[in-house]
């Protein structure tokens, strides 16, 4: 029987998936992506995790005709590795990918894409509702996007396509982003920044809230929770970032003319009604043309690590 495998490595786990020639899951492992000392220990961690996916699926790694990877950036195409991670100790400069895969399978079929390209792989592949136009958002720790445009998934020459949290949707800056340029969507609506956010905004007006603003444990969820539970200012802060959201999605509707946006990442799995809805309400209003339908992704978690198995069974295009 045929198998394939799929790989999703982000800087918390390294999961992997092996199926069939349908997609259907025939074994699976995940472990916690390590820390160093180098990049090697994590190459090692991700070619582990292979192996044991492929002990439960009861096949030989050699058996495997393909992999794809969705992996945290920035990525090099050209060597197959992570370079430089951001979100990694500076001793990992360097993550061997595909190379060691592909000694691994057996097989030159290595599909290496960002973590967000992987999510529209799998989209396109495993959705219902599946046309070439559409557009994979995720809304996590960080702001990322996949995009298919007329049956094409766009990865740029370097394969670092689709970092639009990076676009700058406030031109007064008021709030500095993690890669330390100011104004961005990542720097209002990540699950990094929400806090970071709220807490800037209660300093400029500090008015009566439940909000542990304070604290060195407040979180993205705090907001969530307390704006659920009434408290005036968490749902302030929830509707300063509703409004970037909402910018961020009519200009990749605007950039790229998808029929369906489907958004993962875990802000938007967690809390669907406090991030989607208001989506859908407000983009009317900001776009000229088709209005997507915004739903929500149908793999939840397991978004990237079944679009990096979709992306082998095809080819790295996700079309079935």
């Amino acid at each position: 029987m045929p198998a394939y495998a799929g790989v999703d490595l982000g800087a918390t786990n390294v999961r992997a998936v092996i199926g069939d020639e349908t997609g259907r899951e025939l074994g699976s492992h995940a472990a916690e992506t390590p820390r160093g000392p180098t990049g090697i220990a994590v190459t090692e961690a991700i070619l582990d995790t292979v192996r044991r996916a492929a002990d439960e699926a009861d096949v030989e790694p050699t058996a495997i005709r393909a992999a794809g990877i969705g992996s945290i950036g920035p990525l090099d195409l050209a060597e197959g590795i992570i370079d430089n991670p951001a979100n990694l100790p500076d001793t990992i400069d360097r993550i061997p990918l595909t190379g060691p895969i592909s000694k691994l399978i057996d097989s030159e079929d290595v599909y290496l894409h960002n973590d967000t390209t992987a999510g529209v792989i799998g989209e396109r592949f495993f959705s219902d509702r599946n046309p070439d136009d559409m557009v994979y958002l995720t809304i996590s720790s960080g702001i990322g996007a996949g995009v298919c445009v007329d049956g094409n998934v766009l990865t740029g020459w370097d394969g670092n396509a689709g970092e639009v949290g990076h676009m700058q949707l406030d031109p007064t800056g008021f709030m500095p982003c993690g890669c330390g340029w100011e104004g961005h969507w990542e720097a209002y609506s990540s699950g990094n920044s929400i806090p970071r956010y709220a807490t800037q905004l209660h300093r400029d007006d500090p008015v009566e809230t439940s909000l542990p603003v304070e604290d060195d444990e407040f979180g993205a969820a705090d907001v969530f929770a307390h704006a659920e539970e009434g408290d005036e200012f968490a749902d302030f802060v929830l509707e300063q970032v509703n409004h970037w959201n909402a910018m961020g999605v009519a200009n990749l509707v605007h950039a790229y003319a998808p029929l369906v946006v489907y958004v993962g990442g875990a802000v938007a799995i967690h809390n669907p009604d406090q991030i989607l809805d208001p989506i859908r309400e407000r983009i009317p209003d900001m776009i000229l043309g088709n209005i997507p339908d915004v739903q929500l992704t149908n793999l939840g978690d397991d978004v990237v690590v079944m679009g990096a198995l979709a992306s082998a069974l095809t080819g790295g295009t996700g079309k079935r």
